[in-house]
């Protein structure tokens, strides 16, 4: 008889392997498609792009726009007797007037007579390069309000003493007068202005101001 050999079945063992947890991309089906954008995404950021440059042309044409405005607007002023400080055109008359009719003509324009806003307005344009080359007093928009005691610019500011340019014993009422306009006088001097009655007839200097940034500018007239 021959002999059975009988064996025992090996023992069954198990082992564990960490694996990668699918991507939300792969679980669906879609393999290695997350590293490229979707269609209409590609499709926003081309649309993203094109308005933007769009947008950077547009800007050009305004700026180049507002350039040549400014340019006719600062030629058509220079040609009929303006001239050009920073941001201002200023016109100074060929006729003498009161300070009232003085003003009348520079709103007319768009205008208003003189503000001094800076040190270089006052002593490098209007005394020095200005009224001196033309030799001419010219009055100010400055002029003493009756009613509170206040020197007082045309457009409501008050005239304060950290900024001030009176001549020597300035102002003052000269025998006894109501002076109550500003005028530039003292050409040689730093601080040039003096004050005399406002019917006195005196040449003036309009000004008005341009908004460069803008490219708009106060008033029409000219």
């Amino acid at each position: 008889m021959a002999g059975v050999v009988r064996r025992e079945p090996a023992e069954f063992s198990m082992g564990y392997v960490n694996l990668p947890e699918p991507s939300v991309t792969t679980a669906a089906g879609g393999g290695d498609k997350g590293n490229h954008p979707a269609p209409g995404r590609t499709k926003l950021l081309r649309l993203v792009g094109v308005s933007f440059g769009l947008l950077c042309i547009l800007q050009v044409a305004v700026n180049v726009c507002l350039r040549l405005t400014l340019c006719e607007f600062y030629k058509r002023y220079i040609q009929r007797g303006w001239v050009r400080f920073h941001s201002s055109m200023y016109y100074i008359s060929f006729a003498r007037n009161t300070w009232e009719q003085s003003r009348r003509f520079c709103l007319q324009r768009g205008a208003d007579l003189v503000i001094i806003n800076t040190k270089a307005e006052q002593l490098h344009f209007l005394c020095k390069d200005f009224t001196r080359q033309f030799n001419r007093f010219t009055w100010l928009g400055l002029h003493n309000d009756t009613k509170t005691g206040n020197w007082t610019w045309v457009d409501g500011t008050l005239l304060t003493d950290s900024f001030k340019f009176w001549g020597p014993g300035e102002p003052n009422s000269y025998e006894g007068k109501n002076e109550n306009c500003a005028e530039i006088r003292f050409f040689e001097l730093e601080d040039s202005w003096n004050n005399i009655p406002c019917e006195d007839q005196n040449f003036w200097i309009c000004e008005k101001e341009v908004a460069v940034a803008r490219g708009d500018h106060r008033g029409r007239g000219a």
